[in-house]
């Protein structure tokens, strides 16, 4: 297989962090899960960048961050969820990423945010079903529209998405 960039998109809980790691192993690449890297280059947590900075203070080091990888090869990158939302963004994932979409339902989304719904900045102090539609219904066209391959994740390990990702990398 030739030199390759994975990005996984999707809402948050779909298993992006679970899955990059088994499919970089699986692939023979690096794994670089960007909410993780921008903790470590900034020095705080995601919490702590939107409540000292706001949401646009995150997004624009999500969008440098991205941009560093977009020139790496034989990588797997796990963006945030919303890492769609700025145009540049999705022209890069576009041009510089096969982009798998794993997508999940609101049911199992919710399922897997209820314990740390408190922690996850977007989902603080929000009734979670209801916050996770309305955000899933900002994102979802945009996934789809970066998407180079869609993942549905519901009931699957995370080996499995792993093995049907690189499945969908191969030549036929």
């Amino acid at each position: 297989m030739d030199t390759l960039r994975v990005a996984l998109i999707g809402f948050m809980g779909c298993g992006k962090s679970t899955v990059g790691p088994v499919l970089a192993r699986r692939l023979g690449y690096a794994f670089v899960d960007l909410d993780s890297d921008i903790q470590t280059v900034s020095g705080r947590t995601i919490q702590e960048i939107f409540k000292e900075d706001g949401e646009s203070a995150f997004r624009a080091l999500e969008s440098e961050r991205l941009s560093q990888y977009a020139c790496a090869s034989d990588i797997v990158v796990a963006p945030g969820g919303g890492v769609v939302i700025a145009e540049a963004n999705r022209s890069i994932l576009r041009r510089q990423f096969h982009v798998v979409y794993l997508r999940a339902k609101a049911s199992t989304l919710a399922d897997r945010l209820r314990s740390e719904a408190e922690h996850r900045p977007l989902l603080a102090g929000y009734p979670l079903e209801e916050r996770i539609a309305r955000l899933m219904s900002e994102r979802s066209a945009l996934y789809d529209e970066v998407a180079s391959q869609i993942v549905d994740v519901d009931g699957k390990s995370p080996h499995a998405i792993a093995e049907e990702i690189a499945g969908g990398l191969e030549p036929a």
